[in-house]
């Protein structure tokens, strides 16, 4: 989409790789009924991985300058775009400038807004499916594979001091590149933390399969590099051995899902737990759709339920 034309109703713009297969587009008419967002449309915005900073520049300011257009849900390009794009916000909050990232853009009062919604939504989907004291009971490391917005959130999420012993015992992020890896760190330093964290190359699977086999029983390992939804594949081969009653979390809920294949082959009789990204991608939207349209959204309880079961309905799941 290189060029845009004005919105002839409230829009709110998906930025993505392959947006038009995501459940949103089936999902979000279903929510803006329930809502109550009369005539509030969904549109997807196709960037190539890493874009020209040109391309996020011109949606962004696509984006402030016209009136119907109300935001944008950024996935894949958060941290590419933030860079890109700076410069054109009137506000960013705190949690986009301490992670780099734009993962929500919103307008008030003619200001163009910068959220990083992330901590948020990976926080809530994670204390919600292991529980508010998992690490604490368990004694179980953390190992995200790929080093982008995601990992930068549920990281800051799980390692923070004030939350008490419920943290990891180790955390393990690993990352194809070497200078995102470099900016985890960065921000990480920032954060009042006493976990231990290893940052480590690995260039290929196998990289990744030794870092699994040395991890505690319990372990959450997530696949946050998007292989299996933006890309093919998967971060580790199929020759990998995951932790005994480890969580495997996908943050993807759709696309080839190699990654969940391989757990849940070993699932019985490694006894593991095994979630896609379904909820992860109800709480990432919601808190996005939230802001955007200035609605009040509930994160738990009858209403956040109703809000689950239309979007399951709506997607056929």
């Amino acid at each position: 989409m290189s060029t845009y034309e004005p919105a002839t109703s409230p829009t709110l713009y998906f930025i993505g790789v392959t947006t038009g297969k995501s459940s949103i587009m089936k999902v979000f008419p279903a929510w803006a009924d329930f809502l109550g967002l009369k005539d509030a449309e969904i549109k997807g915005i196709d960037f190539k991985l890493h874009d020209d900073p040109a391309a996020y520049r011109k949606a962004v300011e696509f984006i402030r300058d016209d009136p119907m257009s109300m935001g944008a849900l950024v996935t894949t390009h958060k941290i590419d775009l933030f860079h890109a794009c700076r410069d054109m916000f009137d506000v960013i909050d705190p949690h986009a400038l301490l992670m780099d990232e734009t993962s929500c853009i919103s307008k008030r009062d003619g200001k163009l807004i910068c959220h990083a919604k992330d901590p948020i939504s990976s926080g809530l989907s994670i204390d919600g499916f292991v529980g508010e004291t998992y690490f604490a009971d368990n004694n179980a490391d953390l190992f995200s594979m790929g080093a982008g917005g995601s990992t930068i959130a549920l990281t800051w999420h799980l390692m923070r001091k004030s939350r008490g012993r419920n943290v990891p015992s180790r955390i393990f992020v690993t990352n194809r590149s070497q200078h995102r890896l470099d900016e985890i760190k960065r921000i990480h330093e920032q954060v009042d933390f006493d976990v231990p964290v290893e940052y480590l190359l690995a260039e290929r699977p196998e990289d990744n399969d030794k870092v699994l086999a040395t991890l505690k029983p319990g372990s959450l390992v997530i696949n946050a590099t998007g292989l299996g939804k933006d890309a093919p594949g998967s971060p580790l081969t199929d020759a990998a051995v995951f932790p005994e009653r480890a969580v495997i979390w996908d943050l993807n809920y759709r696309g080839e899902l190699v990654f969940l294949d391989q757990a849940r082959r070993q699932q019985t009789e490694r006894s593991l737990r095994i979630e896609d990204g379904w909820t992860y991608f109800i709480h990432g939207w919601t808190q996005v759709i939230a802001e955007v349209f200035d609605v009040s959204i509930p994160t738990s309880g009858p209403s956040f339920d109703r809000i689950s079961e239309i979007a399951i309905q709506a997607a056929g799941r």
